[in-house]
């Protein structure tokens, strides 16, 4: 059996994404807005939690569809908020939409999300080489630096730390310990 990072546990969903997703490079828009919504939602709460209800967000918010998210009324944030499916909290809906409408305008002034996100570590990932998981901070200056371009473009619910858990999920930083078997994996992905 190979060896993983220790928070991916025995749980088959969070095996699943920790050897297919977590860390690897990522450049698709509508990933990218996924993760900063999940990311978002999961404030507070556990990753696992906000795995289990992946599928139910995407349905509620429209595939991750940043433009039609973007239109999303108080109508539809009433019937949000009783959907069981996802995480019920005015404020993070709210945000969900209102990060949908700063994205967009990322996305024009920018050219894509990604070409504004990935600037921030040039276009390449930051290899880190931890040898335990307990090296890994929550936060770092460039996560806060992020984190406070976000919200002066009028994003909400992404602080320091969700930001810098969208970096390791999107593979802007390679957060696998050494004795991790996707380290390497991940490392070579460009």
């Amino acid at each position: 059996m190979p060896k993983r990072c220790e928070w991916a546990g025995s749980d088959p969903l969070y095996v699943e994404y920790h050897d297919s997703e977590w860390g690897v490079p990522l450049h698709d828009e509508r990933a990218l807005f996924e993760f900063l919504i999940l990311e978002g939602a999961q404030a507070g709460l556990s990753w696992i939690t906000i795995l289990r209800k992946r599928e139910n967000y995407r349905k509620a918010f429209a595939g991750f569809d940043a433009r039609k998210v973007a239109r999303f009324d108080g109508r539809k944030v009433e019937r949000l908020l009783r959907d069981e499916g996802i995480i019920r909290n005015r404020q993070k809906i709210e945000a969900a939409i209102a990060n949908a409408r700063a994205f967009l305008q990322v996305q024009k002034q920018f050219g894509s999300f990604d070409t504004y996100i990935w600037n921030f570590v040039d276009g390449s990932p930051i290899r880190n080489r931890w040898r335990q998981m307990s090296q890994l901070p929550a936060k770092t200056p460039l996560s806060e630096t992020i984190s406070k371009d976000l919200k002066q473009r009028g994003f909400k619910f992404v602080g320091p730390t969700i930001v810098y858990a969208h970096m390791q999920a999107t593979g802007m930083v390679n957060d696998h310990v050494v004795g991790c078997f996707r380290h390497k994996l991940v490392a070579s992905m460009i």
